[in-house]
């Protein structure tokens, strides 16, 4: 019996928290075209398939997967997806998110010790225009790109992007070394944020950087976030400069003085 003809169930594990998954909903879409069934993979069901994607390697492993899984992402190895896999439009219709979700550039030109990016990915490129990754339901996009502004390609897609009324999340943070001029400052002010203008302080240099600018971004609310996982411990110089944007302290203080108010040395 064809494929077509048969209703056959595929379970799916996303292992990694938080946004709606895509590679679960990349997954729904094909085997939509082929009339297969998915769901969220639950013990002692029976399925022909079972899919597993993992990206952090701080995420457990799920102990109860069967064998003979199909599994990818970054945790698991570097391979890439094929052009027709990547190149899907998400099925938003079995997710719960209210967003679309996608990338502008992929890559990153720094070479830091804790990513995998340049490994996977190479130097940044341009990937999607905007309007591919939205959705007609919704005015919200979260982008994933990975060093957005050390693209000119990622630049004139924001550009565009704050003409708009799509309100925008770049979850992996923008690097404060790449706001070099006032033109930048100025984009950042002008696009539409879903909470806040994230920034990534992985480095004691961006910390310095944001430190200089916090005057100009005072118009925003921001958000500074250090990467994060197994064997990487921010530094008590960079969990007090969260903890002076987590506070908003930065609409009252320089970052000297507030950690001189706070009697850190």
């Amino acid at each position: 019996m064809s494929v077509g003809a048969t209703k056959k169930l595929i379970g799916e594990v996303v292992v990694a928290a938080g946004l709606g998954n895509s590679p679960k909903m990349v997954v729904q879409e094909v085997d939509s075209e082929t009339k297969l069934v998915v769901e969220w993979f639950r013990p002692g069901q029976f399925y022909d398939k079972v899919y597993s994607s993992k990206v952090f390697d701080f995420t457990p492993n799920n102990m109860l997967l069967p064998k003979g899984k199909i599994y990818g992402g970054t945790r698991y190895n570097l391979n890439k997806l094929p052009d027709e896999i990547d190149q899907m439009y998400p099925d938003y219709s079995i997710s719960n998110v209210d967003y679309a979700i996608g990338f502008i550039t992929r890559g990153c030109p720094n070479k830091c010790r804790w990513c995998y990016v340049p490994e996977k990915e190479g130097d940044i490129a341009p990937y999607r225009e905007w309007q591919s990754l939205i959705r007609e339901d919704s005015n919200k996009l979260i982008l994933m790109d990975n060093n957005i502004l050390a693209s000119d390609w990622g630049i004139k897609q924001l550009e565009s992007l704050s003409e708009t009324n799509i309100h925008i999340d770049l979850n992996q943070g923008m690097d404060a070394i790449r706001l070099v001029d006032s033109a930048i400052i100025k984009l950042i002010g002008k696009l539409k944020w879903i909470l806040f203008a994230r920034f990534s302080c992985d480095t004691m240099a961006q910390v310095d950087k944001l430190c200089k600018l916090y005057k100009k971004l005072k118009a925003l609310h921001i958000y500074a976030q250090a990467e994060r996982g197994k064997n990487i411990v921010p530094t008590k110089e960079q969990k007090r400069f969260q903890m002076y944007i987590y506070s908003m302290s930065y609409l009252k203080f320089s970052f000297e003085d507030f950690k001189r108010i706070n009697g850190y040395k």
